[in-house]
């Protein structure tokens, strides 16, 4: 074990013997860090479970208290998954709510400089916040989904799978799978057709989730209808579902761009 003489590390603290705790580090009370995880100089954790094989950058702040004042000192923390990379000057709060509640951080995620999540978030695998990106209490971000710098969004809001949002936006509506999104307010500008590719997405898969978002862009169907005719036409394609039942469920509501924002494009 790797543990700096300056290093302050609370007694229950849980630390293998491949971790490496750079100086001025400070580990208060509750911390349990995975396998190889290593921690570089003035990072603070306290309340908080830590993947094996993740890095956490200096001055980067794990498991603190929520930003929120009906928080009165429970039992909550945070979790981080494996092989996440957190940088310079990251917060990533500890939940509010009950004894047992969680921010929970999935696998494969990077947090660039400055970025923020607030407590009770849950971000998904490979996840991508770029330089001070914020998002609220509450907050659900779904695996791939990449959110530009300096971009924000308030409580409760969703941001669906795959999803690549640019720099400078806001959002406080949900923003459905698959899709692109700019502005602020953050309003859908068709699927993340580059992204979708990188990742896979066969060329079928990603003509149906373009067509699926050229007919809820239409504005020619109330929602209900729209939603209605992707089930029929596209009950066996999984991820036009997805977009389906995440505009079914969104609590908060969707943005909606004019149809012809829509720029055809190869998919």
């Amino acid at each position: 074990m790797a543990i700096h003489k300056t290093a302050i590390i609370a007694e229950n603290a849980v630390i293998p013997a491949s971790c490496e705790i750079g100086p001025n580090v400070v580990i208060g009370e509750d911390v349990v860090l995975g396998e190889n995880v290593k921690v570089i100089a003035n990072a603070y954790l306290e309340c908080c479970e830590i993947g094996d094989n993740t890095i956490i950058y200096p001055f980067a702040s794990i498991g603190t208290a929520p930003q929120d004042l009906s928080y009165k000192g429970q039992k909550t923390k945070a979790v981080i998954g494996k092989d996440c990379i957190i940088k310079e000057y990251v917060t990533i709060n500890r939940a509010a709510g009950e004894d047992g509640a969680i921010t929970k951080v999935g696998n494969k995620c990077l947090f660039m400089a400055s970025s923020h999540v607030a407590h009770n978030c849950v971000v998904e695998d490979e996840a991508i916040f770029a330089n001070l990106a914020t998002i609220g209490g509450h907050c659900h971000v779904g695996k791939g989904a990449f959110l530009g710098g300096m971009s924000v969004y308030h409580q409760n809001v969703r941001i669906g799978e795959y999803v690549i949002i640019s720099g400078f936006s806001a959002a406080r509506m949900d923003i459905p799978p698959f899709c692109k999104a700019d502005g602020r307010p953050a309003i859908m500008h068709g699927p993340n057709t580059i992204g979708l590719k990188r990742r896979g997405f066969s060329p079928e898969s990603r003509k149906n989730i373009r067509d699926a978002y050229k007919l809820i862009q239409s504005r020619k169907m109330t929602m209900t209808e729209v939603l209605k005719e992707l089930e029929e036409k596209y009950a066996t394609d999984e991820n036009v579902m997805r977009i389906v039942n995440f505009i079914r469920e969104s609590k908060r509501g969707i943005y909606l761009s004019r149809c012809n924002d829509l720029v055809d494009e190869e998919v």
